[in-house]
């Protein structure tokens, strides 16, 4: 397999844990804050992002489901922290009268440097259940981190392909299979991304002879721990 299309898995048990890759300089200057799911923001020094999903479910609110997909593209910079979060709660609920609580958090950041770039990504997920038998509960992060020496700019063809995976991530959710069967179809998707955002970087000007696509992923649920 080629160099650019090399892809690094981060995936443990499901319990509470934090990827963190480089280091980033505390009160670094110019940074970026967080933009909307599907937009692009730029900064010609450094870059700040995070993304959080939240879900809590309990006898007022049986169920509750949410979902995010953001896009984050950044130009040249010479330091990334970015921070990707999922936490679903359920509590209070009975087996006779259950709670359900999902959320997944998908976050894509591009970003381009040279090998002196400090990168400082963290992708976390939690799933609480709080005196709440029989109760479902998931949250998965997925965190999609793409390196290039130089600027990477998706094209209508790439960004109609990641549209229409979120759309299918949104049905997902609001679904009702079983936690495992979700965590599946998750993982499934990220695939999905994962094989776009190669061709998408497969694509970019053949003398960038470090190009990277890397997947952190990380899931925790009940039942099923």
């Amino acid at each position: 397999m080629s160099s650019h299309r090399k892809t690094r898995v981060t995936a443990g048990p499901l319990t509470r844990r934090a990827v963190r890759i480089g280091l980033f300089a505390a009160g670094v200057a110019g940074a970026a804050t967080a933009v909307p799911a599907q937009a692009a923001t730029f900064a010609p020094h450094a870059a700040v992002v995070s993304d959080h999903v939240f879900s809590h479910a309990d006898r007022a609110h049986h169920t509750q489901a949410k979902d995010s997909f953001t896009v984050r593209q950044f130009g040249t910079v010479n330091a990334t922290a970015v921070r990707n979060q999922a936490n679903a709660v359920s509590a209070g609920c009975s087996a006779d009268d259950h709670c359900r609580s999902v959320a997944l958090s998908f976050q894509i950041v591009t970003v381009a440097g040279n090998e002196r770039t400090h990168l400082n990504a963290v992708n976390l997920s939690d799933a609480a259940n709080k005196e709440c038998t029989g109760c479902q509960t998931l949250a998965g992060a997925y965190q999609f981190v793409v390196s290039t020496p130089t600027e990477l700019r998706f094209d209508r063809a790439t960004q109609d392909k990641l549209a229409d995976i979120h759309r299918r991530l949104d049905a997902l959710t609001r679904s009702t299979l079983p936690a495992a069967d979700l965590r599946t179809r998750a993982d499934g998707l990220a695939a999905e991304v994962t094989a776009v955002l190669h061709d998408a970087v497969a694509s970019a000007p053949k003398g960038d002879p470090q190009k990277d696509v890397t997947l952190h992923r990380h899931l925790d649920g009940w039942p099923g721990h």
